[in-house]
């Protein structure tokens, strides 16, 4: 079974997972949330029920949790279209009128940028509003430093410890570890590997949420989403770290919930 074989319901509970579990109203509209490298959908699982109006839909890709049997993807251009299938199905499906928003963090930002890229090629239905959040502008984020998928565990263990976001106690344990080591390194290959290419503006309103205390991302290279978008643009800068969105959730959700209150 594929992705491209969206007759099977199984195909989009495993990319979301919590699809019937948003506590959502009928009609609410879907938020697509997009995890950082080596992040799982479980990420976002505590931002559901928080937004009124909005359904939250944490995004699972392969390679963990629930999926952690099959392989992760490796790069950018094998990972988008498989996820725009998944979307339009599941936009097809909403009972909020082709009308859905997408949240990405970290890595999980520049896949929701290329995926809305993705479904406007297709001609598919826009989304009424991307937040992008622990990233650098993609037509200019770099990866500093040597490349992850060539590091030790020991050494990937000491860059995640750095970042934040991931228990002490799993980082450890060696064999904890070496069980997320697979996802968190092909994710990172996502993001070595990613080249971006010149296309048009999009039409979709962008948020950004940076933190003023993240050692990967630049807030001169934050604020330069601006550029990706020929309609509105908002930046809300944090006090923090790489996963201050998600430390400061309240602040998060209700900077979210102010942006699509014309949609809800």
């Amino acid at each position: 079974m594929t992705v491209h074989d969206l007759t099977d319901e199984d195909v989009l509970f495993r990319w979301l997972p919590f699809r019937t579990l948003t506590g959502a109203e009928p009609g609410a509209l879907p938020l697509y949330c997009l995890p950082h490298a080596g992040g799982a959908a479980s990420a976002f699982r505590m931002w559901q029920r928080k937004l009124p109006g909005v359904a939250v839909q944490p995004v699972q890709p392969p390679g963990r949790e629930g999926r952690h049997r099959e392989p992760p993807y490796l790069h950018m251009t094998e990972l988008v279209p498989d996820l725009a299938d998944v979307v339009l199905a599941d936009v097809e499906e909403s009972a909020a009128g082709r009308r859905y928003a997408l949240y990405g963090h970290s890595l999980g930002a520049l896949v929701a940028f290329e995926l809305v890229r993705e479904i406007r090629r297709r001609g598919g239905p826009e989304p009424v509003h991307l937040f992008v959040s622990g990233a650098d502008a993609p037509h200019v984020t770099d990866e500093p430093g040597p490349p992850v998928s060539g590091m030790t565990r020991a050494e990937v263990a000491a860059l995640l410890r750095r970042l934040g976001g991931t228990p002490e106690w799993l980082l450890a344990d060696p064999e904890a570890l070496q069980m997320i080591l697979p996802a968190v390194q092909a994710d990172f290959i996502v993001k070595e590997t990613y080249r971006y290419e010149q296309e048009a503006p999009l039409d979709v309103p962008i948020s950004a949420l940076p933190s003023d205390s993240d050692p990967r991302v630049a807030s001169a290279k934050v604020a330069r989403w601006r550029d990706q978008t020929a309609s509105v643009f908002a930046l809300h800068p944090f006090d923090g770290g790489h996963f201050a969105v998600f430390e400061q959730a309240e602040r998060t959700h209700r900077l979210v919930a102010q942006a699509l209150a014309p949609w809800v």
